[in-house]
């Protein structure tokens, strides 16, 4: 069955709403003789005459009659669909975003934004889901509608990106360690029993290239999946927790945090989404928030 033409559905409801082949022509904007070949098309399309002469007049059918009830519908719905959208009511509206984020930022970053949105729109809701791994699928099926991370370099090339901030890492260690006091050096740093935060278990990071162009070693007393559960080592026990400053603010309170004493490369966590959602007002709005709470100085700030 060949495929019919759309435009033919304007047409047929303007015909049927006038009941005048030269008033629906004028309201068109088109010639008589171009409007009474677009009244043969209809009837060559729908099967039916549509609209038979009565004396000095057009009369419709019972299948005219009929479809006279469907088509405006119909129109005006095509209409809305391909006009610009209105302008967001934050007021209004509802709708459920879900953020899947690294750990440690709803801990940081979840309180104002829940407040700026319940503020802005009451009616949305928030669902924080935990990012185990970087697999873009979920923010390509639509399950997930922001992502926060540091963008790797097997990324979907794909997403869009957005840098919210730059971070470095920071050892941390309980209020009473004995590394809280002297001056940090690379030596005492690798002489110390240490956490390792790895998502897949591995048994060495960034921290143990550059120990080991400097001749050091450190021993990893633990591994965890996340910053959270480093943090909870360090706080009660005697091992050194290295996490990124910014990402873990909230996290390290009631810690002695500092600066590594030698030169690791920062990062910079950025907020990922899909292309379609580019246009999206609601998304625009939720994206914008994320910048707004999010650090903008270029360097984090020293440690506490």
């Amino acid at each position: 069955m060949p495929t019919p033409d759309l435009n033919l559905l304007v047409t047929l409801d303007v015909l049927l709403a006038e009941g005048n082949v030269a008033r629906a022509a004028r309201r068109l904007g088109l010639s008589a003789s171009a409007m009474s070949r677009a009244l043969a098309r209809l009837r060559e399309t729908c099967g039916d005459p549509l609209l038979v002469r009565a004396g000095r007049g057009l009369v419709p059918t019972p299948r005219a009659l009929e479809l006279r009830l469907r088509t405006g519908p119909v129109v005006e719905e095509a209409k809305a669909m391909l006009s610009p959208a209105i302008p967001l009511d934050l007021g209004k509206l509802k709708r459920s975003f879900t953020l899947r984020t690294s750990d440690g930022f709803v801990e940081n970053f979840g309180p104002p934004l829940v407040a700026r949105v319940a503020a802005e729109a009451p009616g949305v809701r928030l669902r924080f889901i935990q990012k185990l791994d970087k697999d873009s699928a979920p923010l390509r099926d639509g399950s997930v509608d922001l992502e926060t991370g540091v963008v790797g370099a097997d990324a979907s090339p794909e997403l869009r990106t957005r840098i919210l901030f730059q971070d470095r890492f920071v050892g941390v260690t309980r209020m009473d360690h004995a590394l809280v006091e002297g001056a940090m050096t690379p030596a005492r740093y690798a002489a110390a029993a240490h956490v390792l935060v790895s998502r897949r278990g591995r048994e060495r990071n960034a921290v143990d290239d550059v120990l080991a162009g400097l001749g050091l070693q450190r021993r990893i007393a633990a591994t965890v999946g996340g910053f959270a559960d480093a943090l909870a080592l360090a706080r009660g026990s005697d091992l050194v927790a290295t996490v990124p400053e910014r990402h873990t603010g909230r996290l390290r309170e009631g810690l002695h945090s500092f600066a590594l004493p030698f030169e690791l490369p920062g990062i910079a966590v950025s907020m990922l989404w899909h292309p379609r959602m580019d246009a999206d007002q609601a998304h625009a709005w939720l994206r914008g928030l994320l910048l707004a709470l999010s650090p903008s100085s270029a360097r984090p700030s020293a440690p506490v």
